[in-house]
């Protein structure tokens, strides 16, 4: 089943699920382990709020545990919009003072969605 308007229904009641549309799109996926915290969660809301009103950024999700292992998706329209994103000055800043400061290690994939589905109705 596609992650259409079913899907969307869904995951309106899901908090923490970003409301998709049907692929393709997007998804950047950034992994990391955090070492020193301090200020991170401020710069993360502040690039989630930046993000957000970005052309083509369509949602984001996110966890961390308690030992400072962490993912986050972000979803985008298209290629462009993400590379946008990715040259954006403050989140240019942003990037550097994780590498300088907060990460221990992180990987980051890029990847196009060409199908989805959720559950558990779409299994």
């Amino acid at each position: 089943m596609a992650a259409g308007k079913e899907a969307r229904e869904a995951e309106s009641g899901n908090a923490g699920f970003a409301p998709l549309p049907d692929p393709p799109y997007h998804a950047v996926i950034f992994t990391s382990l955090l070492g020193d915290q301090e200020g991170y969660a401020q710069m993360a809301e502040r690039m989630t709020a930046l993000a957000s009103r970005q052309p083509g950024f369509i949602g984001v999700e996110s966890a961390r545990g308690a030992d400072g292992f962490g993912i986050t998706v972000s979803y985008w329209r298209d290629e462009a919009s993400l590379l946008s994103w990715k040259a954006d000055a403050e989140h240019m800043l942003a990037q550097k003072l994780g590498r300088e400061r907060w990460y221990r290690h992180y990987i980051l994939r890029v990847a196009l969605v060409e199908r989805a589905c959720s559950g558990p109705r779409g299994r």
